[in-house]
């Protein structure tokens, strides 16, 4: 979608807010807006038409079809008027108000499709202007959107709709939601005055009718039967058939299944009407490729090509339009046959795969990223240690590095959410209860939640028990619940709950089975459907600026989708959000736990020193890890590469322990530690990488013990003698 500038009728300036105004340099933005507003939005367009010819009969002068609908606008701020009318003038006709009288004196002069009106204004204010229009019998029904800069509170919106407002729009506005909102009061207007033509219409033609003898009326029902039946035979083929004269230019055919108008929504006559209504209703990207091939029909003697078209709702459909030449028996062209297919929905499906390619392509480029900030965080983090332990600060410079150290940390939290994103961060799946689950989920999030949440958690009974990471599940939830709280300031009620649920067949692509739904449900303001799309992209986030990374839902994601499971969001503007997990189901053979060969579950043997090989193709990881275990009190010896580690072991370096980076060119660390073994089936080995699937895939094959980047000292400490204290058998190649 086309990007749209926002237009901000209040702004910030000098620590004050404009509370009724423009800001500086509003009247040179605004041109430019139009030139670049967008042309589409939602499936819908603006301006909203009807161009359906009404039926012309006697004694019957029906308003013109294209007559356009009427907004009134009132505000008391001149620059917000000019702002306004820029942007809703493409979707109608737009009349201003200075005041509420102004606007009452309006409404005695004719109808309106939609009228927005201020809040705050000088004597007679937005909710004393709209009790009395809901007052009048004329105006009572005319749909009111409230335009307020402050006073979002739970108070004054009821007391807005208790006057008749149908909705609220919040300064600074959005041009792209005003005009999608506005639009929609238009369109209904728009076909409300239809109906009514139409109605009048038929009561005409019904009157014309009953005056008729009854041997022509019984004729005609007759036919109109018969018709009926041939035109149902048409409509329930899924094309539109045409006949097209050979040399028609512009593209007027001489014949037109009967389902064109409710493929296009223009009835066939509006065609010959409109001329060029067909070309000009072709999406700009699409016509001089069109054009292109309509000229080559004629030498080629068929026509095949695919293009959008705009119909009469606004929408644009994707059709296939095709046709051959017939010729009689002297070879001489006589008309085209064609068929236009209706393939918008095999094109949404297209762009729903396009979709989860395009996910899993950011997922494969953010875990490649993430693996190479792990290694800048390490050689950060590390440095950064190795100056607290070795140089003695004082107060001001010890809080300088704690605080570049608490920034690398922060760094090292948010890889993590970008690994668990790309399904890439390392897991611990295990059978997890749900009683169990809601407890730890309140005691981490006892003192989060604030005075004015609830959190209710609700489980079904017999809940079964879900098979994944306990630790990244509950992080998980409290992402969503933490997101449930921001999305009502105003206090409310926050629901969890978990039950069971089984999948037969899954159109979104989760395998068939057993699963367990955690839900998590606010009663906060919705997520509009253009934005529910990005929701779980990384780095989008619909907080405030500074409020949010854009990574919670995104890590939760890709925690389920590692996990073998989904997520599924459903919201409302105005009603809330629910976001549901959906986890596999633990199987019988899972529920006995297996033994972690986490570095943390070995024996540990203090005091003891080692010679060991480390290996790192980063410089600065390998420097920092160097002075960390000398530090120890190791012996150390390094190498930049696996060949030059494989050098080194070939000139009988004795060793107690190698230490190696997974991911390096030439020899990976998997390789190095299979060659190594080749002469020390024995030789205990640490992997550190970033990679989590590469690390358990290494961790299966060779069984070494793995450690993540960044890490600290003592989790370095840890991992070399748990590698040690390993049973031999377990160390074999």
């Amino acid at each position: 979608m086309p990007r749209c500038r926002r237009v901000g009728l209040y702004r910030q300036a000098g620590g004050h807010r404009a509370d009724a105004g423009t800001a500086p340099g509003m009247d040179r933005e605004i041109p430019g807006l139009v030139r670049r507003r967008a042309r589409t939005f939602g499936g819908r367009m603006s301006p909203a038409r009807n161009d359906r010819p009404v039926p012309k009969l006697p004694g019957l002068t029906p308003a013109p079809a294209d007559e356009r609908a009427r907004i009134l606008i009132v505000d008391d701020d001149e620059r917000n008027l000019l702002a306004l009318r820029t942007v809703l003038e493409e979707v109608a006709d737009v009349v201003l108000a200075r005041s509420g009288e102004e606007a009452l004196r309006h409404l005695l002069k004719g109808e309106f499709a939609v009228i927005l009106l201020d809040v705050f204004m000088p004597q007679m204010d937005g909710y004393e202007a709209a009790q009395i229009i809901r007052q009048r019998e004329q105006t009572k029904r005319i749909p009111i959107i409230f335009l307020s800069a402050v006073n979002k509170e739970t108070e004054h919106l009821i007391r807005g709709y208790s006057m008749g407002a149908v909705d609220y729009v919040f300064k600074p506005v959005e041009p792209i939601v005003l005009r999608s909102k506005v639009g929609v009061f238009v369109d209904l207007y728009q076909m409300r005055r239809e109906i009514q033509r139409k109605a009048a219409a038929e009561q005409q033609l019904l009157d014309e009718n009953l005056r008729a003898n009854a041997e022509l009326l019984r004729t005609e029902q007759e036919l109109r039967l018969a018709e009926q039946r041939q035109l149902a035979i048409i409509e329930s083929l899924p094309i539109i058939l045409y006949l097209e004269a050979p040399d028609a230019a512009p593209r007027i055919p001489k014949f037109v299944s009967g389902n064109f108008q409710h493929v296009t929504g223009y009835d066939v006559e509006e065609l010959r009407r409109q001329p060029t209504l067909w070309q000009d209703r072709l999406h700009p990207d699409d016509r001089e490729r069109v054009d292109q091939a309509y000229r080559d029909r004629a030498s080629d003697g068929s026509f095949a090509v695919e293009y959008r078209w705009r119909a009469a709702n606004g929408e644009y459909r994707h059709f296939l339009d095709q046709a051959v030449l017939l010729r009689d028996a002297d070879g001489a062209p006589v008309e085209f046959a064609g068929t236009l297919l209706d393939v918008t929905d095999r094109k949404e499906l297209e762009l729903q795969l396009l979709q989860s390619r395009k996910m899993d392509a950011i997922g494969k480029l953010t875990g490649g990223i993430a693996h190479d900030f792990n290694n800048l965080l390490a050689a950060i983090l590390g440095g950064l240690r190795l100056i607290e332990r070795r140089i003695s600060l004082d107060e001001d410079q010890s809080r300088i590095i704690g605080m570049t150290k608490h920034a690398a940390e922060q760094g090292a939290e948010l890889v993590a959410r970008l690994l668990s994103f790309a399904r890439r961060q390392k897991l611990e799946p295990a059978p997890i209860q749900a009683d169990v689950l809601a407890a730890s989920v309140r005691d981490l999030l006892a003192h989060t939640l604030g005075g004015i949440v609830e959190l209710k958690w609700n489980s079904a009974k017999a809940v079964w028990s879900a098979f994944a990471d306990q630790t990244q599940l509950e992080l998980a939830l409290m992402n969503l619940i933490i997101n449930a709280r921001d999305a009502m300031p105003q206090g409310g009620t926050i629901s969890v709950s978990a039950r069971n649920d089984r999948i037969i067949h899954d159109p979104g692509g989760i395998a068939p089975g057993d699963y367990v739904v955690f839900e998590v449900a606010d009663e906060g303001g919705g997520i509009s459907p253009e934005l529910l799309e990005r929701v779980m992209e990384p780095f989008f986030t619909t907080k405030p600026v500074g409020k949010g990374t854009g990574l919670g839902l995104s890590m939760v994601y890709g925690f389920a989708q590692q996990s073998g499971g989904t997520i599924r969001i459903d919201s409302r503007v105005g009603e809330g959000t629910r976001v549901q997990i959906w986890l596999p189901r633990a199987r019988a053979a899972a529920r006995a736990a297996a033994p972690k060969t986490d570095a943390t579950t070995a024996a540990m043997a203090p005091g003891e020193r080692f010679s060991i090989l480390l290996v790192d193709d980063h410089e600065g990881v390998r420097a920092t890890t160097a002075a960390m275990l000398s530090d120890a009190g190791h012996a150390v010896t390094t190498a930049g590469d696996g060949r030059e580690a494989l050098d080194l072991l070939d000139g009988e370096l004795a060793i107690d322990l190698l230490l190696t980076d997974y991911a390096m060119p030439q020899v990976s660390g998997s390789e190095l530690v299979r060659r190594a073994r080749g002469g020390r089936p024995d030789l205990p080995a640490v992997m550190i990488t970033g990679n989590a699937e590469a690390v358990d895939s290494a961790d299966l094959a060779f069984g070494v013990l793995t450690l993540a980047k960044p890490f600290t000292p003592d989790q370095l400490d840890q991992a070399i003698r748990a590698a040690v204290a390993r049973p031999a058998e377990t160390r074999v190649a």
